[in-house]
């Protein structure tokens, strides 16, 4: 009895994580979406099982918000909507209706995933992969969005950066070296799919923010030739009233020859001047089209920012 018992608490010490997890999961069964994220995701097995572990959660913004504060949840500086409590201790997602932001929930729950992933690697492991991390990160990678991501967490949570990196590069970047690859088939079986919902949604803010600057531009170009125009057409109408006046003084001095001849020359002036007068209404008409249009557009990013974001979470585009 004394040799069963040693070697079973010998087992249990060698296996205390798969123990834990057994019994964690011996009457856990997923909701339905939960495991349609996991399927959609192409999560392995083994990645379901440490998803599974940490019973996710979609909740609306007001639970969401409660619970990443509460047991100090993680506050993602990227485009995911979720949080993480270390030590498997659970997993929360925002729920995300807006059809244009298909994809958000997808890519959070892997993200998610990830950083129980990464509580889990023995410190031999945890060094190849950090090494692999970094290394990728000051020699190939070019992603200024990603780049810009990275600042953020060395200034908010620089104790956790190649644990952000081990998340974030899985789920928003397509390519990867072989070596990370790799590593990543232990998570999923197309990490490319996960990336692709990534690409999905980013697209909504980037395809906005490049309509709003283009038109930024234009309505720079509209504004100068406006300006000039304006300018031109002051300088226009002092001139015609100088010709009035002296049409005047020649008409007044019964100076007809003059004066028939100088009305030729003021009527000119004025056609041309009503010529300009009707490109600057059309200048002025695009411009301001363009500013409705543009204005729209920017609405549109703004309410998709509201779509994902709360008091509890800071997100980068």
């Amino acid at each position: 009895m004394l040799l069963v018992w040693t070697a079973l608490i010998g087992f249990v010490l060698v296996n205390r994580q798969d123990v834990i997890d057994w019994w964690r999961l011996r009457q856990y069964q997923a909701p339905a979406p939960v495991a349609q994220l996991a399927t959609e995701d192409t999560m392995t097995d083994f990645a379901r099982k440490v998803f599974y572990v940490n019973s996710p959660e979609i909740q609306d913004k007001a639970s969401f918000a409660k619970q990443c504060l509460k047991g100090g949840g993680k506050h993602e500086q990227t485009i995911v909507i979720g949080c993480y409590h270390s030590d498997q201790a659970g997993i929360f997602l925002m729920k995300v209706t807006d059809p244009r932001l298909n994809g958000v929930e997808q890519v959070t729950a892997a993200h998610e995933m990830l950083h129980g992933a990464y509580d889990r690697l023995n410190s031999s492991d945890r060094s190849k992969v950090d090494a692999m991390l970094m290394d990728y990160y000051r020699h190939e990678l070019n992603d200024q969005r990603i780049l810009d991501t990275i600042d953020a967490y060395k200034k908010s949570e620089p104790n956790d950066l190649v644990n952000e990196m081990h998340s974030i590069f899985a789920t928003e970047i397509a390519s990867l070296p072989s070596s990370l690859e790799q590593y990543y088939k232990r998570y999923f079986t197309n990490r490319a799919q996960v990336a692709a919902f990534a690409a999905q949604y980013q697209a909504e803010f980037t395809s906005r923010q490049t309509i709003v600057a283009q038109a930024d531009i234009k309505l720079s170009d509209l504004k100068q030739q406006i300006d000039a125009s304006e300018a031109d057409l002051k300088t226009r109408q002092a001139i015609i009233d100088d010709q009035k006046i002296t049409l005047n003084e020649l008409k007044a001095a019964g100076d007809f020859r003059s004066y028939n001849a100088g009305v030729t020359s003021y009527n000119g002036l004025v056609s041309e001047y009503n010529v300009e007068v009707a490109d600057l209404r059309s200048l002025i008409s695009q411009y301001n089209a363009l500013v409705a249009s543009r204005n729209a557009v920017a609405l549109e990013a703004n309410q998709l920012s509201k779509e994902l974001s709360n008091d509890t979470v800071t997100i980068n585009q």
